[in-house]
């Protein structure tokens, strides 16, 4: 194990964020329960923090707020510049006015937005929304007969998901799935966190004007009076929620129903492959950053207050305390969603998300198999996320005809009149200005205007 800075607890300060422990994060979670129910480790260069990696220490830690804060600008070494402030971890753990970052009487004010804003989602108008951008992606590949189900469609459809809940008109729509895209790859994510923020003032504006039926207008028009700011980092939050966990738990999903009899394999129910990969898969390994209010020794191990304390979703749900009391296997006993006052306010929308798509890829493309064995493919680094980086498969090729058989929409744009122009002045090739290619949810939302 390639591991330094030895720490005072006996366990070795354990780096996550480079391949080797994408490979195999169980290892590090391991090593570090060996020495206590949490352990040193390295989030990125220059970040360190505490991972809990005991079932019962995570619970304490979850469901005790006021000894365990959650509030960022706590933090001692980001305070004092001893944290870089380019860290690509730092937008997953600085301070933002949400009710991910806050605590006490704030963070129930706007919890309480957002809870009863996603309570107004049901079933059916999720799966409503679901189904047509399900069909649509598969018609983008589907006459291929091979894919990645990552890039082509599991990291997709959650991005335009969004914008149907959000109410985002085409506009805006294909900057914030573009800025998403940018912001999840790494791509100047300050530059994407930015246009994210610009697109969803613009947004917000909208809703206050011509409010509809979307998360967005609830939010708005919610009794807890948000300001637009507050509103702002409410719909950040939903995005960083509801899409890096939904792709991820779409994608480890179906590799679990792809894969060989005894792993999983057709045979699997899709809710039982969901909780499989829930307990021992999660799309969000590693996360919850809590800051100590004061110094507190968690099984022999002494955390330093206002220092970052993360848990390990996986590692607490690997605990082999949680077999030998024989809740290992039972349904709910994982912390996938987290617990205590901060726990997963979206938990039923994402399940129903993630069935629907699966539902959809699988019924569409019924003789999907991996085109790599399971065991080759790469898992994407990162200290939080459990995330493949591709999931290639083939299938028979099929028409790309689903929108229209289920939806009624053309197969194809149909035919315009080619008006002749007048004669006028030749624009210069210089000042001539070319069509803004249409983005994904643009170019959804003509078909369906069609």
């Amino acid at each position: 194990m390639d591991v330094h800075d030895t720490a005072a607890a006996g366990a070795a300060r354990c780096p996550m964020y480079d391949g080797t422990f994408a490979a195999d994060p169980q290892k590090v979670y391991d090593y570090l329960r060996a020495h206590g129910p949490a352990g040193p480790v390295e989030l990125a260069p220059g970040v360190d923090a505490t991972l809990v990696v005991g079932h019962e220490t995570a619970l304490r830690v979850l469901q005790n707020p006021g000894l365990f804060a959650r509030d960022g600008r706590r933090w001692t070494a980001l305070n004092d510049g001893r944290v870089p402030l380019d860290s690509p971890v730092l937008p997953m753990m600085a301070y933002r006015p949400n009710c991910l970052f806050t605590d006490g009487a704030q963070h129930l004010r706007l919890r309480k937005a957002v809870t009863e804003s996603l309570d107004r989602l049901n079933v059916t108008r999720i799966r409503r929304d679901v189904e047509p951008i399900a069909a649509y992606l598969i018609d983008q590949f589907s006459e291929r007969g091979r894919t990645d189900l990552i890039n082509d469609y599991a990291k997709l459809l959650p991005m335009l998901l969004i914008n149907k809940l959000f109410g985002c008109p085409a506009s805006i729509g294909d900057r914030v799935t573009s800025a998403m895209a940018d912001m999840f790859d790494g791509k100047d994510a300050l530059k994407a966190s930015d246009e994210l923020t610009a697109c969803f003032m613009e947004l917000i504006t909208l809703k206050r004007r011509e409010p509809g039926d979307d998360i967005t207008s609830w939010l708005v028009q919610h009794s807890a009076g948000l300001t637009d700011e507050e509103l702002k980092d409410q719909l950040v939050m939903l995005i960083g929620a509801g899409v890096e966990p939904t792709r991820n738990l779409i994608a480890n999903s179906l590799l679990l129903l792809l894969g060989p009899e005894g792993e999983g394999g057709p045979s699997m129910q899709i809710e039982d492959a969901l909780d499989h990969v829930l307990l021992n898969n999660p799309p969000i390994a590693n996360y919850a950053t809590h800051f100590p209010v004061q110094d507190v020794d968690l099984g022999g191990v002494v955390v330093q207050a206002n220092s970052p304390l993360v848990i390990s979703f996986a590692g607490a749900n690997s605990d082999p305390a949680l077999t030998a009391s024989g809740q290992a296997h039972s349904r709910g006993a994982h912390l996938a969603w987290g617990a205590g006052p901060h726990a997963c306010p979206a938990k039923s929308p994402a399940q129903v998300i993630a069935v629907t798509a699966i539902e959809q890829i699988l019924n569409a493309l019924p003789d999907l198999v991996l085109s790599v064995p399971a065991q080759d493919l790469e898992w994407r680094p990162g200290p939080f996320h459990r995330a493949l980086a591709t999931l290639p498969v083939q299938f028979a090729p099929t028409p790309a005809t689903r929108m229209a058989s289920a939806y009624g929409v053309p197969t194809a744009p149909r035919a315009s009149v080619v008006q002749q122009p007048a004669p006028a002045a030749r624009i210069p090739a210089a000042t001539a200005q070319k069509p803004a290619k249409k983005g994904f949810w643009s170019s959804f939302l003509e078909i369906f205007r069609v």
